[in-house]
């Protein structure tokens, strides 16, 4: 093993230099860094070395949807719902309304504790998803119009004449698989909402969309999530040139920008190919995210192999070789919001060994205590 003054004699591979690459990946990291069982089974030689060569930098605990807007360069304070409207195929949004996430989800007792499970472990058919819709609408025809994104994703559009006034409620992805304290703020200035949710839980209590879910076994759409509430902000720019997602949330962002948002390829390489020198990119590989919000170990596992296969390996390649000019990662995480960042000859520093992934973790845990 060289010596840490050897690295001048290191001759690095001479590729014109391309992309600055930010890739944002939600819960990178297993939370529960004494889960030996699920960290030692991670054997993922190229995120280990990836991370292991990389600065970090710690940053306060955020959402996904606050790290996205992040790396846009966006402020933290964000009206989402208005922003993930943008990015829907099948919804027109009127540029001055107010608008809410109206999430469907299932909340059950477990302990005296009210567990949140959201509409993508729900199942729920696009028949049974505008059947409820439509009895929404026709019930509330004075509150607002609802929309169907698709079948784990409904909106809200408030009258022109309703305020949110100070709407801070946790995104979807922060409670989804954990404990409810509260579904909305206390203040009195929303006491109509309230009421009104109150009155929604009670109409899809009732719909015959529940009762033959019941009779099946499977879980009822007994809530929204209303979160997300605001106006689109006002037209900005940013550093980012370009995007790879499927999320709505992230087409929004993009559209909003005025930057392309392309679906996700299928690995790397593809999107490596289609490199421009020096542009400013930005991916969000978000496969991890549903399995530490609902304590899957399996298919974080399984997730995560698949990501180093088809992403990380190469990426970290595309360094080593100079096909990138710098990566990024942007993790929010229940350690922190955790920001490793690296160029080409950082990587080429083998003199510095990789680290498991479970010690990663049990740094992460240390140092936060």
């Amino acid at each position: 093993c060289l010596p840490p003054a050897a690295h001048a004699r290191v001759s690095l591979p001479r590729f014109s230099s391309h992309m600055h690459l930010t890739v944002v990946v939600p819960e990178l990291i297993w939370p529960e860094p004494g889960d030996r069982t699920t960290l030692d089974a991670l054997v993922c030689p190229a995120l280990s070395a990836l991370l292991s060569r990389s600065r970090l930098q710690r940053r306060p605990p955020q959402s996904f949807e606050a790290t996205l807007g992040d790396a846009c360069g966006l402020p933290a304070e964000l009206a989402y719902a208005p922003l993930r409207v943008l990015g829907e195929k099948n919804i027109v949004a009127a540029p001055a309304a107010t608008w809410l996430c109206a999430d469907p989800v299932h909340l059950r007792l477990h302990q005296e504790q009210l567990i949140l499970a959201d509409g993508s472990r729900l199942a729920i058919t696009p028949d049974e998803a505008q059947a409820c819709i439509d009895e929404l609408n026709r019930q509330f025809v004075d509150s607002g119009c609802f929309h169907l994104g698709a079948t784990e994703r409904w909106y809200l559009q408030l009258p022109a004449e309703r305020s949110l006034g100070d709407f801070t409620v946790l995104p979807l992805s922060v409670v989804a698989g954990r404990r409810v304290e509260q579904q909305l703020p206390a203040g009195a200035d929303l006491r109509w909402l309230r009421s009104l949710l109150n009155e929604m839980q009670m109409v899809l209590h009732e719909h015959p969309v529940n009762q033959r879910r019941e009779e099946r076994g499977q879980p009822t759409i007994n809530s929204l999530w209303l979160w997300g509430g605001g106006q689109l902000p006002n037209p900005q720019t940013s550093e980012i040139r370009r995007l790879w997602s499927d999320l709505p949330l992230a087409r929004g962002l993009a559209r909003h920008l005025d930057i392309p948002c392309q679906p996700l390829p299928a690995h790397a390489d593809a999107l490596l190919a289609k490199a421009i020198p020096d542009d400013q990119a930005l991916l969000v590989l978000d496969a991890l995210q549903a399995p530490v919000q609902y304590e899957d170990a399996d298919a974080y596992r399984h997730a995560l192999h698949d990501l180093e296969g088809r992403w990380f390996a190469p990426l970290r390649q595309a360094l080593l070789t100079r096909r990138l000019r710098s990566l990024r990662l942007d993790a929010p995480t229940a350690y922190a919001h955790l920001r490793w960042q690296s160029r080409p000859q950082e990587q080429w520093r083998f003199w510095r060994r990789s680290s498991s992934l479970a010690s990663i973790a049990q740094s992460l845990a240390q140092s936060r205590t």
